[in-house]
C-alpha cells in the first residue's frame, strides 16, 4: 500500500478514517503475483468410474460426490480431455457435453482439453482421429475448425460454455502426425492448425481463453524453442501452459525459470496443467504403474505425506513464479476393473495411475492433500 495521501502536520503523522479510505481506494493493494486462481483437477476418467460403481469418500469417511469432495479442498476449476471418436465412447462429444453439465452446476470453472485424436497424445505421439487420417495440411486446417467450433458451441448451448480451451495436448513438436509435426524448425503447418483452433474458439466465445500445452517445463531452451516457433508465425493465444512432473521433468528450480521467463517472454499468464505424484509403491491392479519406486523424486517419499508435500512444493514453486494456475491430473483414477487405460481395451486393460489419485484404492481422499491459492 502506497500511503500517497497522508499529511504531516507538525511532524505528526496524522492518520484519518477518511484519509485511510481514500488510500484503499486510490491505491489499492497490488494483487499478489504469488496467487493460484485456476486451482485446477483433470479428472476425464471419473465419468467411467463412477458408471461402475466407484465410490468417493471424504478426510471423515462421509461417502460424497468427487467433485464436492475436491471443491472441499480447494479445487476451483476442472479440466476434461476430449477424444474425437474413442472406441470405449468415453471422453468422447456426448460424455464430455454431459459430466460439462455436473461441473458447471457446482460453479467450477470448465477447461476443455482438446487431443485431435481418437486416443492419447502426447510429446510421443499425436496420431489423427481415423475420419482424418487421409487428409492433408489444407482439409486438417478446416477439420480443426469445425470440430473445435462444434464442441465449444455445443456446450454454449446447453449453458456450459468452457471458460478455457487447450488446443492440442502436450504438442512439444506439433500435433496432427506428421502433417502437423515441426520438422527441421519449420513451424508452418502447426502454426495453421493453432490458427484454425483459435478462431474457431473465438467465432463460438470471445471470452473463452485459449491455452497453448506442452511439457517443457524441464528445458528453458525447448520452452523457448517451441513459443518462439509459433509467435514467429503469429499464432495468438491466451495462456502458456506446461506440464510438470518431478521424476521426468527435473527439479522444481528449473520450473521455476520457465515459468519466469514465459510470463515475461509472452506477456501471457502461465498454468501448470499436470502434474502428480505418487501417494504409494504398490500397485493395484493388473496393469503396472507408470511411475514406480518408494521415492521417485528426492524428499517426497511415496506416501501420503509425501505426495501432499510434493503437490505443495508444486504449487509454492508456480505461485511464486508467477503462474496463475495448477493442475493435479486424474485425481480421482483410483483402480476400478473395467476403467482400464487403453479406450481400445478399456474393460481389458488396468490403471496404471492408481498410485498417483489423490484417492486410496477404496476411494478414501488423501487427508493432507490441498488446492491454494
Amino acid at each position: 500500500m502506497t500511503l500517497s495521501r497522508v499529511r504531516r502536520t507538525g511532524g505528526a503523522l496524522l492518520l484519518t478514517l477518511a484519509t485511510l479510505l481514500a488510500v484503499v481506494l486510490v491505491n489499492p493493494a497490488p494483487a499478489s503475483a504469488a496467487t493460484l486462481t485456476m486451482r485446477g483437477a483433470d479428472i476425464s476418467s471419473v465419468q467411467r468410474s463412477l458408471d461402475l460403481g466407484a465410490k468417493y469418500y471424504n478426510a471423515a469417511g462421509t461417502a460424497a460426490d468427487p467433485l464436492d469432495i475436491l471443491a472441499g479442498v480447494g479445487v476451483n476449476y476442472v479440466r476434461l480431455r476430449i477424444w474425437n471418436n474413442p472406441a470405449s465412447g468415453y471422453n468422447n462429444k456426448a460424455k464430455v457435453l454431459a459430466y460439462a453439465k455436473t461441473v458447471k452446476a457446482r460453479g467450477l470453472g470448465l477447461m476443455i482439453d482438446f487431443h485431435y485424436s481418437d486416443t492419447w497424445a502426447d510429446p510421443g505421439k499425436q496420431y489423427k482421429p481415423a475420419a482424418w487420417a487421409s487428409h492433408g495440411i489444407s482439409q486438417l486446417q478446416t477439420d480443426v475448425y469445425n470440430y473445435t467450433y462444434d464442441i465449444c458451441n455445443s456446450l454454449k448451448a446447453q449453458g456450459t460454455t468452457p471458460d478455457s480451451v487447450q488446443i492440442g495436448n502436450e504438442i512439444n513438436v506439433g500435433m496432427l502426425w506428421n502433417d502437423g509435426k515441426v520438422i527441421n524448425n519449420d513451424f508452418t503447418n502447426l502454426s495453421l492448425l493453432l490458427k484454425a483452433g483459435y478462431n474457431a474458439t473465438k467465432a463460438c466465445n470471445s471470452g473463452t481463453q485459449v491455452i497453448i500445452h506442452t511439457a517443457d517445463a524441464d528445458s528453458l531452451a525447448n520452452a523457448r524453442w517451441f513459443y518462439d516457433g509459433i509467435k514467429a508465425k503469429g499464432v495468438p493465444w491466451d495462456i502458456t501452459a506446461l506440464s510438470y512432473y518431478c521424476f521426468w521433468h527435473g527439479s522444481l528450480s528449473t520450473l521455476s525459470s520457465v515459468i519466469t521467463d514465459a510470463r515475461s517472454r509472452y506477456g501471457k499468464p502461465v498454468i501448470v496443467a499436470e502434474t502428480a505424484y505418487p501417494f504409494t509403491a504398490a500397485n493395484a491392479d493388473s496393469e503396472g504403474n507408470v511411475v514406480t519406486g518408494s521415492a521417485p523424486c528426492s524428499g517426497y517419499p511415496a506416501t501420503w505425506a509425501g505426495q501432499a508435500s510434493e503437490f505443495t512444493a508444486v504449487q509454492n514453486t508456480a505461485r511464486s513464479a508467477g503462474a496463475i494456475g495448477v493442475f493435479y491430473w486424474e485425481p480421482t483414477w483410483y483402480a476400478i476393473s473395467g476403467n482400464g487405460w487403453d479406450p481400445a481395451n478399456i474393460n481389458g486393460t488396468g490403471d496404471q495411475w492408481d498410485n498417483m489419485a489423490t484417492f486410496n484404492w477404496t476411494g478414501g481422499i488423501n487427508p493432507n492433500i490441498r488446492w491454494n491459492p
